[in-house]
């Protein structure tokens, strides 16, 4: 079978993605072939394409992706041809048409739920699943601030913690996307452009710091989420967008009050089968029961990898004033939802 497959041959800008014509073989042990309908798009896969997380080269790019099983390999069972399938968090390799993926990795999509729907929110959902269910759980009236809001993760959390009865304080940049995260169940959100973030939290929480901070950009909002703690507070680090925050001492963490500092991954988290089956299913139960929604913004062809990967870029960077065009495609939200590659 031809293939069509997103590669790149050195780490590097958007334009070392390549799309080349590949034989894929029959699936083997455990593999299912996938006919990929919809690929989600993902800061991992700039990390790995920047060679910020490094991979051995020429290498695949993507981890999420939705479709249809055309072929399976010998032992596998639970999967038949024609099921309609999605994975996260899988090896590099997602943008392409057809790919063989171990079965253990691939979870059913529901009724009533589009492969382009679960492949847009998959693998955001279930690191929100397992930050707020497993990693700390978050409990009703809990004041919980999550760091980048308005973004794909951050959208979805502020629903899903609402759901949870928490009360979500949301950080993010500029008034259209402070206005955004509102409208995703963050009851309170503070603009880190224009405010002190440390001082609102204690404002919001009359001085007490909040039991618990997500935080994904890293170096910036370091010294923010440390000090907005309370004593007793779980600090989880689970993102570099501005780079890696600086080492943690362990007298840094008695001082402020005997905290906890974690660094956790969505690989670990769905490790065994059993986690990872569970994890999706509260995802797509939490879209059906509609406390949290999709929000899918862009949507590309396999050849226009290059282009997603320059305006996701763009967008984390916030440079608005380039041009009215890439003006326009920000302010509108290009980078708060989730984009897709349609093969």
């Amino acid at each position: 079978m031809k293939a069509q497959v997103i590669r790149f041959s050195k780490a590097g800008a958007p334009d070392v993605l390549e799309l080349i014509t590949t034989e894929l073989g029959d699936p083997g042990p455990g593999e299912a072939c996938v006919r990929q309908t919809a690929v989600g798009i993902n800061f991992m896969d700039v990390y790995h394409r920047s060679g910020q997380y490094p991979l051995p080269v020429p290498s695949g790019v993507g981890v999420e992706a939705a479709g249809v099983v055309e072929k399976t390999g010998t032992g596998v069972t639970g999967l038949k041809v024609g099921d309609r399938v999605a994975y996260g968090g899988s090896a590099p390799g997602a943008y392409a048409d057809f790919r063989n993926v171990p079965a253990d990795r691939l979870v059913k999509i529901p009724e009533g739920i589009s492969e382009e729907v679960a492949a847009s929110i998959l693998m955001k959902g279930m690191t929100v699943e397992y930050l707020l269910n497993r990693c700390f759980k978050v409990e009703r009236g809990m004041p919980v601030l999550f760091h980048a809001a308005a973004g794909g993760v951050g959208l979805i959390a502020g629903q899903w913690g609402k759901a949870l009865g928490a009360v979500m304080i949301g950080v993010a940049g500029g008034p259209d996307k402070c206005k955004l995260a509102r409208e995703h169940g963050y009851a309170h959100v503070i603009d880190r452009k224009r405010e002190d973030i440390v001082a609102r939290v204690k404002e919001i929480t009359g001085g007490a710091g909040v039991p618990v901070v997500y935080d994904s950009v890293g170096r910036e909002s370091f010294e923010p989420s440390l000090h907005s703690l309370a004593p007793r507070g779980y600090f989880i680090s689970f993102g570099t967008t501005t780079g890696a925050p600086p080492p943690v001492e362990a007298a840094t963490l008695q001082k402020l009050g005997s905290l906890y500092f974690t660094r956790p991954t969505l690989v670990t988290y769905t490790a065994k089968r059993a986690d990872l089956e569970a994890s999706a299913a509260a995802v797509f139960n939490m879209l059906k029961n509609g406390s949290i929604k999709a929000r899918i913004d862009q949507r590309y062809k396999l050849a226009e990898a290059k282009r997603a990967h320059t305006e996701l870029e763009t967008g984390r960077t916030y440079k608005l004033a380039e041009a009215k065009r890439a003006h326009t495609e920000l302010e509108t939200g290009r980078t708060t939802g989730s984009s897709l590659i349609l093969p």
